[in-house]
């Protein structure tokens, strides 16, 4: 009953949440993309921060695709849930996980040097993203969770730059 009551109460954390689930096939990558910007696009962000959030996704769902299940396919989850001018997005899969999470997060490593892989994935994901935390585990797959903070309308003002939204 605990685990209820406590489940309950942590959904109410969250203004809003979205959860998708697709083939890892790599037509789906814009899928995903879209969809979190659709999702992401109720806080009113700008066009650049919507251009980080899409091409962060795009890096992780990519990741999930090419280095999670490699030459079979499997399912990517990507959760998004909204707080206060924030956006937490979740990408996980059940591939076969990364052997040392902060080499691969080095800019310029890549395991598939063969299919001219850049290896700036995770460095990318970390330079359009508030916050980026990757968890992995050998045989059972590798979540990425990434925030983005959306300024308000007052703070992009008080900065004395014009933004122009934008609304899918």
């Amino acid at each position: 009953m605990f685990l209820y009551i406590m489940q309950n109460n942590m959904k109410n954390l969250y203004d809003n949440e979205m959860k998708i689930e697709f083939v890892s096939k790599s037509n789906n990558e814009a899928f995903a993309r879209i969809s979190v910007a659709a999702f992401a696009s109720q806080l009113d962000p700008t066009i650049e921060e919507l251009a980080d959030i899409k091409t962060a996704v795009s890096e992780a769902v990519t990741n999930s695709i090419i280095h999670g299940y490699e030459d079979s396919e499997g399912i990517i989850s990507v959760t998004c849930k909204i707080f206060a001018n924030t956006v937490v997005i979740e990408i996980s899969d059940n591939g076969k996980g990364i052997e040392n999470v902060d080499i691969a997060k080095e800019p310029l490593y890549t395991s598939k040097p063969d299919l001219e892989r850049s290896g700036m994935g995770f460095t990318i994901m970390e330079s359009f993203m508030d916050d980026l935390d990757v968890e992995s585990i050998l045989g059972l797959g590798t979540k990425v969770t990434m925030k983005k903070i959306i300024k308000s309308k007052e703070e992009k003002k008080s900065e004395g730059k014009v933004f122009s939204s934008f609304r899918l």
